[in-house]
Parts: structure tokens; C-alpha cells; sequence
């Protein structure tokens, strides 16, 4: 598998968010004409199957919004995977391949999503045994003494065996220099590649500028991941969409008003943010906001009534409020969170 060429590395901001948590799903009766339109051209591009292994993951990619460049390479790891079984089936030779992956990309752009599919995939098509996701940061990998970190850095490796270890901001792991606990955690991962080679995948993901750095940190890691996602930000059009999405989920509707003010926050926003814009995470925050916004509406218009079907669903735009502290979340989302 050839690695995937590096987009352009995104400008670092000063202040970055403690953690980038969540990626955004649409069901698929609510997905827009054009994400339709573009599955579907994919699809009579590469001659996908109608049955089998493949048509469940098809399914999972559709009820995403974007991610075009993202689609195609995990049908690539798909077809590699599926051609290798064929060549099995036929006493042909299929050498193993390396499917340790580097993600690029700011907060709420779908990493932790694809990473939980690709583990699944994994596993459905006999790669990896288990196929769970184990997500972790520099917290869960880095001790207090000399000899921890390894310890618990080589403990979540076990844990992840059979599976695929997910390291969200790899490159803080670089970030105290050659004294910093840090570089030893990086050191136990490079060995537990080798000796768990094809038990387990590891996945480093981080914004694109950082985890390029990182890289740089040791000669040795560029080639250990031959597998690279870049995952751009969501247009503003796209997250009126993933924002529709999620209210249909709850039984909510954005009437027309609502969406044109939630187009104008997240213009907004995307001007104004300090540091990286959190695209699917901040038009969560919007919505569960403006949810909770409009049940203070409700009671005050209806003390003593229950209000109609109609005003139970209806998401007013004087319910969508701007966020505090540009829209920055303070721990992890569920549901349709995006990573």
C-alpha cells in the first residue's frame, strides 16, 4: 500500500483545545442529494459489490458527510484485503502488508469514527481477531518514573491486541524533549510494532502541522506508517447538513430560519476562532444548546399546557445562541460526536 501524498499543512494556532474528541453521522434517509450523487459515482467508478463484506461498509461510508479522499482509500484497504484472499484461495503467495495509519486533522473531522470502522473492517475480513478500538492520549501512556511509562504504554498495547490502539494527539508525546517521559513511550510503541507485528494496528492522529513534526522527532517512524489520512474541514454547507442530521436523530427540525442563523454562527466562528475550528463538534454544541434553549422558550410560553407537536420539534433561530469560549467543548461528546 502506498502512502497517501500529505495535503497542505494547516497554519498552528497559539491555543489549541486539550483534546479533540468526535466525528459527525448522518442516518441514511437524511443524507443530501449531492452526498448521494457522489457515493453513487464512486460505486460505478470501482464496480463495487452489491453483497458481501463490502456493501455493510458501504452503508457505514454513506451516512457520512464528506470525506471524499477518506472514502476511497478505505475502499483501497478493502479491495487489497479482499484481492488477498482471492490470491489464498488460488495458492497464490500474499505477503503481508503494514496498516499502521497516521490521521491528519483538526477537531470534530471524523478521525476516532473512521478509526472504529477500520477496526471492524479489520476484523470482518480476518485481518485483526477482535477488531475493538482503544482510544488513549499522553495521559493514559506516559508515567511518573522512570520504567512506567513503558509499563502502561506496553499494558494498553496488550489491551489493544486484536484490535487497533488509537493515539489521539500523538505529538504531545514529543513535546518535553529528550528528558520527557514521552519519548519513551514512543520508543515501547516503535518495539510493540515489532513484536506484535499484524496483532494489532496503531493509528497516530493529530492536527496536520503537529503531527508532521512529530514524525520528524525519530528517523524511524516516517516508514512504520505507510497508511496517511488527511481529513479536511468540513465546508459550511456540510455542517448544515451533519446539523440537520443530528436534530432529525433527536426529532428535532431546524426551521428554515434556525439553519440560516446556525450558517451565520459558523461563519462566524470559523472567522473568529483563536485556534482551530472544531467544525462537526461545534454544530453539536449549537444544537444541544439551542435545545436546551428552546425547553426554557417552552415552559415560559406554556406554564401550565403542554405544547404542541409542532412546537416540540421546531428549532426556533432565537434558540441558537453563540457558544461561550468559541465553542470550545470540555469533554467528550456521544452520539454523533466527531473526531
Amino acid at each position: 500500500m502506498n502512502a497517501r501524498a500529505q495535503g497542505e499543512r494547516d497554519s498552528a494556532a497559539a491555543a489549541r483545545p486539550a483534546r479533540q474528541i468526535n466525528v459527525v453521522l448522518r442516518n441514511q434517509d437524511a443524507a443530501p442529494s449531492g452526498a448521494a450523487a457522489s457515493t453513487e459515482a464512486l460505486a460505478a467508478g470501482r464496480g463495487l459489490p452489491s453483497s458481501g463484506p463490502w456493501a455493510m461498509w458501504q452503508q457505514e461510508l454513506e451516512r457520512m458527510v464528506g470525506l471524499d479522499n477518506v472514502k476511497e482509500l478505505v475502499y483501497e484497504i478493502y479491495a487489497l484485503l479482499q484481492i488477498a484472499q482471492y490470491r489464498g484461495d488460488a495458492g497464490l503467495h500474499s505477503q503481508a502488508h503494514v496498516y499502521h495509519m497516521i490521521f491528519r486533522g483538526n477537531p470534530g473531522t471524523g478521525k476516532t469514527t473512521v478509526a472504529r470502522l477500520l477496526a471492524k473492517l479489520f476484523q470482518s475480513m480476518g485481518l485483526l481477531t477482535k477488531g475493538h478500538l482503544v482510544e488513549v492520549e499522553r495521559a493514559d501512556l506516559v508515567g511518573e518514573y522512570i520504567g512506567h511509562t513503558a509499563q502502561k504504554t506496553r499494558d494498553l498495547v496488550k489491551k489493544a491486541l486484536g484490535g487497533v490502539l488509537f493515539v489521539d494527539e500523538a505529538y504531545s508525546l514529543a513535546r518535553g524533549g529528550e528528558k520527557d517521559f514521552g519519548k519513551e513511550a514512543i520508543d515501547t510503541l516503535v518495539k510493540a510494532m515489532e513484536d506484535h507485528r499484524n496483532q494489532f494496528v496503531l493509528i497516530l492522529a493529530g492536527y496536520p502541522m503537529e503531527i508532521d513534526m512529530f514524525m520528524m522527532t525519530n528517523p524511524g517512524l516516517p516508514s512504520r506508517f505507510p497508511i496517511q489520512m488527511d481529513f479536511p474541514d468540513f465546508s459550511v454547507d456540510q455542517l448544515l447538513q451533519i446539523a440537520e442530521g443530528m436534530a432529525r436523530e433527536r426529532d428535532y427540525v431546524l426551521l428554515p430560519q434556525a439553519v440560516a442563523k446556525l450558517k451565520q454562527n459558523v461563519l462566524q466562528e470559523k472567522e473568529a476562532a483563536a485556534h482551530p475550528f472544531s467544525n462537526a463538534r461545534y454544530v453539536r454544541n449549537m444544537l444541544e444548546r439551542a435545545i436546551r434553549n428552546q425547553a426554557v422558550r417552552l415552559l415560559q410560553q406554556y406554564p401550565s399546557a403542554s405544547p404542541s407537536r409542532q412546537e416540540l420539534v421546531g428549532i426556533r433561530p432565537e434558540d441558537l445562541k453563540p457558544l461561550p469560549a468559541a465553542g470550545a467543548p470540555t469533554g467528550p461528546a456521544f452520539g454523533w460526536g466527531f473526531n
